[in-house]
């Protein structure tokens, strides 16, 4: 059924309901540090040097603070990709050679909704489309990867330089993951269901016909539906994250996890890989982590880990692809990203 069904329609008032929104998220925003900083610091009389001081004032001031990254970069996004959808997407990558279609298709995944939980009929329209699977295999790798979210949140947090460079890497090891898989004949591994999948006619545009107003109020169900999805993981990430602020020595992190140690990307990659999150998720112990001198490139490198390779998505993927394929995935993905962590080390420091 097409999603205007779906979708109710905001009446009246729509630039002042946005604008009032806006307005409201703006000054929430500005006072959360400093509401925290004269509640703990003030009214309470907690010394701000204090290890619990310290740890408390990170729990609730990220909570909020992540709460609202959130809510405002899901509605943006949402309202933006509303206007994408899987039948446009695989049109545009039918027919494309590797190479170009490798780049267009990363391209597209980092703009592109989908995530692990819809990597099983992304990948089966597209391979059915015609699309070459290595090509396949880049959009499905930059999907979850690069995610908008994450992007905006990074901004947001340590400036927009870490956030073009966590967006340039993940392309990065799309193309060449995706590139290398098809060079390595990746279609030899699909399951042979797939490439025998038929399409009945032209697959519903839910991007056409759709109002202004129909669009925000997906924006305003999608930001409710994630914050559902995730908060639990939220709160125990910024947990983690309150505990490490507070009480764990800065120096255990600096010898554990410095860039000098040769083994702290490989080790934060397999260590991402068991978790279940997304990067939006993880932000929380990514940005602690930070505070206490763990390096830019090994922290990305975790939580991409954590967002590319997540036992999940593998369970997943393997209705659609033969355990080699697989194992192939896994390995060039984690190469990627291990090289992605020691070059970002190198530049960074």
């Amino acid at each position: 059924m097409a999603i205007v069904e779906h979708v109710p329609t905001i009446r009246r008032g729509l630039g002042t309901v946005v604008a009032t929104a806006s307005a409201l998220w703006v000054g929430a925003y500005w006072l959360n540090e400093r509401a925290w900083d004269w509640l703990l610091h003030g009214a309470w009389g907690m010394d701000p040097g204090a290890n619990l001081t310290q740890s408390v004032h990170f729990f609730f001031y990220d909570v909020i603070k992540i709460a609202l990254l959130l809510t405002g970069i899901i509605f943006v996004i949402t309202v933006a990709r509303s206007f994408m959808s899987v039948e446009r997407t695989r049109r545009l990558l039918g027919g494309k050679r590797e190479g170009v279609g490798n780049a267009m298709a990363a391209g597209l995944g980092t703009i592109t909704p989908f995530c692990s939980c819809s990597a099983v009929p992304a990948f089966i329209g597209f391979v059915a489309a015609g699309v070459p699977t290595g090509v396949t295999l880049s959009f499905l790798i930059a999907s979850p990867l690069v995610s908008e979210i994450a992007a905006g949140m990074l901004w947001a947090i340590f400036g927009w330089e870490i956030a073009l460079l966590y967006v340039v890497a993940g392309w990065s090891i799309a193309v060449i993951a995706g590139w290398v898989l098809g060079r390595l004949g990746a279609e030899r591994w699909v399951e042979s269901f797939v490439f025998q999948t038929t399409l009945h006619g032209q697959a519903l545009d839910p991007s056409v016909g759709l109002s202004l107003q129909q669009r925000v109020q997906m924006g305003v169900e999608e930001v409710g539906s994630i914050l559902r999805k995730i908060w639990p993981y939220l709160l125990v990430g910024i947990g983690i994250g309150a505990v490490i602020h507070g009480w764990v020595p800065q120096d255990f992190f600096a010898s554990v996890a410095s860039a000098d140690n040769l083994l702290a990307v490989p080790a934060a990659v397999a260590l991402g890989v068991p978790l279940y999150s997304n990067a939006a998720g993880i932000m929380p112990l990514v940005e602690a982590l930070f505070a206490k001198g763990v390096p830019m490139g090994t922290l990305l490198a975790f939580m991409m880990s954590v967002v590319a390779l997540s036992l999940p998505e593998m369970v997943l993927l393997k209705r659609v692809l033969k355990l080699p394929l697989i194992g192939l995935f896994i390995a060039v993905v984690a190469a990627g990203i291990v090289a992605v962590g020691y070059l970002f080390n190198l530049i960074l420091t």
